[in-house]
């Protein structure tokens, strides 16, 4: 009997809620109550860190104005117009001259094998070896010598792959030979003291 009256007790309630949304007027729409906003906002906590600055020292050198290298290969080399220098070796005297009549380039020193004297050769032939304006490069005949500067000290080393390019002319040096060459022609010579070249 309990159950009985639980049982119409319920179906009786659910009646009244059947009736209920059943009257009314017919046009209005069911109201539904607003439900609350859960939205929660949670603030990001913001660190600030304060960084020192960095301070970069640069220190330059000092500043040195220096003639370009080959001013000074030109000053160091040169005397009269002209331009001197000896063999790494110290078994020769180069030059780069200037004479009166023409511009040549040549070294005077001893080398072998040396061509046989030709018979308009009166002065010492075989001292040295020389390119002209025009022509291969020969061996010359002299009375004297001719590529040094005459100064009282011995002119400078032009060292080992230095060239010297001068009047048309470039020379170059290693350590056992010296090669001159007419830039323009492309004749010259190379020479050392147990070979030599002309071309």
């Amino acid at each position: 009997m309990v159950r009985v009256r639980v049982g119409f007790v319920l179906l009786g309630v659910g009646s009244a809620l059947v009736l209920a949304g059943c009257g009314g007027e017919a046009d209005s729409a069911p109201t539904v109550a607003a439900q609350p906003s859960s939205t929660t906002t949670t603030a990001t906590p913001t660190t600030t860190t304060t960084v020192a600055p960095v301070v970069t020292t640069t220190t330059e050198p000092p500043t040195t104005t220096l003639p370009p290298t080959t001013t000074l290969t030109d000053v160091q080399f040169e005397r009269n117009e002209s331009y001197y220098f000896t063999t790494p070796d110290g078994n020769f005297q180069c030059g780069i001259i200037k004479l009166p009549t023409r511009i040549e380039a040549g070294c005077e020193g001893t080398t072998t094998p040396v061509p046989p004297r030709p018979e308009s050769c009166m002065v010492n032939w075989g001292n040295g070896i020389r390119v002209t304006d025009e022509g291969e490069g020969a061996f010359m005949c002299s009375g004297g010598e001719v590529y040094t500067s005459g100064g009282p000290d011995a002119d400078p080393v032009l060292a080992a792959g230095q060239p010297l390019s001068k009047l048309g002319f470039t020379c170059t040096t290693t350590a056992t030979d010296v090669s001159c060459v007419n830039d323009q022609t492309t004749h010259g010579f190379t020479v050392a003291a147990d070979s030599n070249e002309v071309f």
